[in-house]
């Protein structure tokens, strides 16, 4: 028997369920077995399968040899079934996971929270705000002061700790307003009317009369 019919043999995984695991986006956990050029190597299975430097992590990778022997949550990115090439990306990986809690947590939000945050960024139609949860929410120029403004630059800069509140909720993205708080802030406070009773013209007249009975002419 052959090297390459041996190894054939004693594979786990056929290269059709790789397959389908990239198509469903499975995340696979591997531990990193080897460092090579530009890249690591891990096995699902018996596979090998190179991950490149550029998609270990997120964050940027200085020296692979730190890596060697962790284990690291991966997907699929390339089967190549007559190369015999599997591609694997923890920064894949790591990207559903981050989209994941960013899902859960601003579907734990509700319209009418109110947050802090800081201006991170600054465009001609708003700003994005960092809240206190991590997350970003855009403030629209119109929802940024009760008055007419030019430009965001006129309101806030870059930095800057502002309260908002949550007005929409729409395909993953919050969309916040400085506006809402300032009108509630500066409102002016609701007076119940005082009741005010009327004697008829009847009652005025009598009184009238009495008054003017009391009065001597001379």
């Amino acid at each position: 028997m052959s090297e390459s019919t041996k190894r054939a043999t004693e594979e786990k995984i056929s290269w059709e369920e790789l397959q389908q695991m990239m198509d469903e986006n499975t995340i696979l956990s591997v531990q990193i077995k080897g460092v090579v050029n530009a890249g690591v190597i891990a096995y699902v299975q018996d596979v090998r399968g190179f991950i490149p430097a550029s998609q270990l992590s997120t964050s940027y990778v200085e020296d692979l040899n730190e890596w060697l022997n962790k284990t690291i949550d991966v997907k699929i990115i390339t089967v190549d079934a007559e190369q015999k090439r599997l591609v694997l990306s923890g920064r894949a990986a790591q990207q559903e996971k981050v989209a994941a809690e960013r899902a859960a947590q601003i579907e734990a939000i509700s319209v009418g929270d109110i947050f802090e945050g800081t201006v991170e960024k600054i465009t001609s139609y708003g700003a994005f705000i960092r809240l206190e949860n991590n997350l970003s929410g855009l403030v629209h120029i119109s929802q940024m002061s009760t008055k007419r403004i030019k430009t965001p630059n006129d309101v806030v800069a870059v930095g800057d700790t502002v309260k908002v509140k949550v007005i929409q909720k729409k395909e993953g993205k919050l969309s916040l307003s400085m506006k809402a708080l300032l009108t509630d802030d500066t409102a002016e406070p609701r007076y119940e009317r005082e009741s005010v009773h009327f004697k008829s013209e009847g009652d005025a007249a009598t009184n009238l009369g009495a008054l003017l009975a009391g009065i001597k002419l001379d």
